[in-house]
């Protein structure tokens, strides 16, 4: 006998909870989700109703929030098979489910975009009619030295290519992964089949993921400009990612699911977690030192226009500081990273503070000073995503046995020691 890591109680191998399978969506689970999902529906609706430019902000932000999640398990997925890694094995299944949200999300970017290059909103300051023109009222020179990069037909274009990337490789990866399960003996054939597809959306993803950034965030504030914005942008994702994955290997196990997972896997995504916690801390310092530093008027006022407006001071300070001192703080120890209670109130913080974070990447520079509030109708919307969120990955979770049958490096994970 010994006791769980989890619940600590006398069991033979892991804890066993006995009631419901969570993933066959019991009415429970569908009831929360559902209502959760309707008050995003009420807040989206009423907020269109209200103040429809404020409303797209919050669509698109909470949005990308949910994108970035999704994205990235696809390319923790996808940096297994080319590390060759054994140690996550036993977990495969939780981000392989968190991926399957990504159509969504990026169903739900082409709509904004294609609506903004019809001037159904106006995010995109520089898809104004006339901005490039010399004749036109609105001329703007910078704007219009950037037109052959940033035109309408040439956005959609590297907008489409994004998703259907994205989209083609994490259906790809996740449907070789569970033809391994089916094939028998290690699963060695399917498995080198995933490496080679993981190896090219890897460089791919290399590629998109920062020109993405590029046109969908940064192309907000035209005018301004960082180098390290995709490496920012990045360990955004990494961080709230590996947060999302640790959270729901945490529950699932905690329903008598993932039998082999040890202290060491948790152990594992606790340092990865803190890891990219200091990671965004490092580039988001960076970008802001170089900028503070340099005093270029065109560069300063993106943070000036965060730091100065009532609207947004305190978020940016308050969202600096939940995604730093509390996983840095909370989270040095080794011991630490092992405690399942310490981990998952960190990661929970690091999930709100960086969902703080995207609202500010978005809306100073669609809603300025004097339409910007993070406010109920935001949040209401944010938790619509959520429970979608957590209903398409319930479901996706119970259409598969979670545990991993066959797999080369299965034997390893088990016996994961750290």
């Amino acid at each position: 006998m010994a006791n769980c890591f989890i619940c600590s109680r006398a069991t033979k191998n892991t804890c066993r909870i006995n009631f419901i399978d969570m993933f066959k969506t019991t009415k429970k689970t569908n009831l929360m989700t559902s209502i959760m999902i309707l008050l995003g529906l009420v807040s989206g609706v009423t907020a269109f109703i209200t103040d429809s430019h404020a409303a797209w902000t919050s669509l698109l932000f909470n949005n990308y929030f949910f994108l970035g999640i999704s994205l990235f398990a696809v390319f923790f997925v996808a940096l297994q098979y080319v590390a060759e890694a054994g140690w996550s094995t036993v977990i495969k299944r939780i981000p392989e489910s968190i991926m399957t949200f990504l159509p969504i999300t990026c169903l739900i970017m082409l709509f904004i975009v294609v609506a903004a290059a019809l001037h159904w909103n106006h995010i995109y300051h520089w898809m104004e009619p006339g901005i490039t023109d010399p004749t036109a009222e609105n001329y703007d020179k910078i704007i219009a030295g950037k037109k052959e990069y940033l035109n309408i037909p040439f956005f959609l274009i590297r907008s489409f290519i994004y998703v259907i990337i994205w989209v083609f490789f994490a259906k790809k990866l996740r449907d070789l992964s569970l033809e391994g399960d089916l094939e028998g003996g290690i699963g060695e054939k399917s498995y080198w089949k995933g490496l080679k597809v993981a190896a090219w959306f890897i460089v791919l993803f290399a590629v998109t993921s920062s020109t993405a950034s590029w046109d969908w965030i940064m192309s907000i504030d035209t005018h301004w400009f960082s180098t390290l914005f995709g490496w920012y942008i990045f360990s955004e994702w990494a961080a709230v990612g590996f947060a999302a994955i640790l959270l729901f290997t945490l529950y699932v196990h905690k329903q008598g699911h993932l039998k082999d997972l040890n202290n060491s896997h948790i152990h594992d995504l606790g340092k990865f977690v803190f890891a990219f916690s200091i990671v965004w801390t490092y580039m988001w310092f960076s970008q802001f030192m170089l900028i503070w530093y340099a005093n270029i008027p065109e560069e300063v006022a993106y943070h000036l226009q965060r730091i100065e407006s009532p609207n947004y001071r305190f978020l940016f300070w308050f969202s600096l500081i939940l995604n730093f001192l509390p996983p840095t703080v909370l989270l040095m120890s080794r011991d630490a990273k092992r405690n399942i209670n310490t981990l998952m109130i960190v990661c929970v913080i690091i999930l709100i503070g960086h969902w703080i974070n995207s609202y500010l990447l978005f809306a100073p520079g669609t809603l300025f000073d004097e339409h910007g509030s993070l406010g109920i109708l935001e949040v209401g919307l944010g938790i619509g995503f959520l429970g979608l969120f957590l209903k398409i990955i319930f479901y996706n979770l119970g259409k598969r046995d979670v545990e991993i049958k066959h797999h080369p490096f299965l034997d390893e994970s088990k016996h994961l020691h750290t």
